[in-house]
């Protein structure tokens, strides 16, 4: 049996941040979170949650406090929806505004998502809206949350798209969000470790389905995964089309758009160090066949995550994935396929230049403040900055 939907209880919610807050409880169902509550001297990061239904929010934040304050807002599993907001002390306030997908596993009475052991634990699939205040010294003077009617974007994919819970691991899935006001939702459903068929047969697509419409759109990137399936029919050419057929047809069905993304490079140099070999077989050709015969937009991120890591040159390109000293963590990391803040970053603006030059009409929905970005002129990773979360595993994401 289906579920009412569950906006319909949804409630709006105002929080002074000026004034007392409990620890979160089931009793209030609001509080802060995470982290111990912050004290009237205490700069450090903090994490607020209301419990709410599926859904998308509307949250409104106010900034601003007694001293110079420098605060970064990510929602969820550190998905990022503004960063380095400056204020004064004093009465120097900022208002940011975004809208938030909170979702839980359930799909009705009787079907929930087959999440993983490792996601659990994620931010991403709790009964809560969770919102993170990072940064130098973060200072929050109040939230508002209200139910939002407005388009999503749906994101289905992998290690390369998912909300990463911890550090220093990151995708394009939770950054892109960055970009887009408060008039558009981004809900993301990729997994590590998952391919076409294993993100369908864990009820992910189906989840979708629930709550897609007309003016929705639906991201699909699969590969990297799905190249080592082995089974009969397996490869590029058959089964991987026929898995990405069934995401058309059924997205379509619902009125709703789907725009293909292909699988985003490897760090994996030729002898000469200066080019990169293709890891992917006939994946990418696959998927824009694919594209070709439904009339599908198509993103191509494995030709410009190409451009991207042969123009930061072999050294370089490191600082775009999880290349780290043993000093930071503990053990040496050295991760060719997945992104740090930094690469995360970079890809995603080169999702949303996408966006741009297929002309979707979600172009619209960009910030004032987005400038094109060519994956040929990136952001010099020497300047980036990220205030890294306090939930850290060295444990490497599955696939690769």
């Amino acid at each position: 049996m289906a579920l009412v939907p569950t906006m319909l209880w949804a409630q709006t919610f105002d929080f002074d941040l000026t004034k007392p807050q409990p620890v979160y409880n089931t009793q209030d169902s609001y509080g802060y979170d995470v982290l111990p509550a912050p004290d009237k001297k205490n700069t450090e990061p903090f994490y607020f949650s209301v419990k709410v239904p599926d859904g998308n929010y509307r949250v409104k934040v106010v900034l601003g406090g007694k001293k110079n304050s420098n605060t970064t807002v990510r929602a969820e599993g550190r998905r990022l929806m503004m960063d380095n907001i400056l204020t004064k002390k004093a009465k120097d306030t900022q208002e940011v505004e975004f809208v938030v997908n909170k979702r839980s596993p359930q799909i009705d009475e009787d079907k929930r998502v087959k999440i993983k052991d490792r996601e659990k634990d994620y931010l991403a699939w709790d009964d809560k809206l969770t919102l993170e205040f990072n940064g130098p010294c973060p200072a929050v003077k109040s939230i508002h949350i209200e139910p939002a009617d407005v388009p999503t974007i749906y994101l289905c994919g992998n290690s390369t798209v998912v909300d990463q819970n911890n550090e220093p691991w990151a995708s394009w899935g939770q950054m892109i969000t960055r970009w887009f006001g408060p008039d558009v939702a981004i809900s993301n459903h990729a997994e590590s470790g998952l391919t076409a068929r294993t993100f369908i047969n864990s009820f992910r697509l189906d989840k979708i389905l629930t709550t897609l419409k007309k003016g929705d759109y639906v991201f699909v990137e699969f590969g990297h995964n799905d190249e080592k399936e082995k089974r009969s029919g397996d490869g590029a050419w058959y089964h991987y089309q026929y898995q990405l057929k069934i995401f058309v047809d059924q997205v379509r069905a619902k009125g709703a758009e789907i725009v293909f993304c292909t699988p985003t490079q490897r760090r994996a140099f030729n002898d000469d160090k200066k080019t990169l070999r293709n890891t992917h077989g006939d994946f990418p050709a696959a998927m824009k066949m694919v594209a070709e015969k439904e009339n599908v937009p198509l993103i191509d991120l494995n030709a410009s995550t190409k451009v991207f890591f042969e123009t930061l040159g072999f050294e370089d390109s490191k600082r775009a994935l999880v290349h780290y000293p043993e000093e930071m963590y503990g053990r040496k990391l050295e991760d060719n396929t997945h992104f740090n803040p930094y690469g995360a970053y970079e890809v995603a603006k080169c999702v949303v230049m996408g966006m741009k030059q297929l002309n979707l009409p979600l172009v619209q929905y960009l910030r004032p403040e987005w400038q094109d970005f060519d994956p040929a002129r990136p952001d010099d990773w020497k300047t980036f900055q990220w205030a890294p979360a306090r939930n850290a595993n060295i444990v490497k994401p599955d696939g690769n």
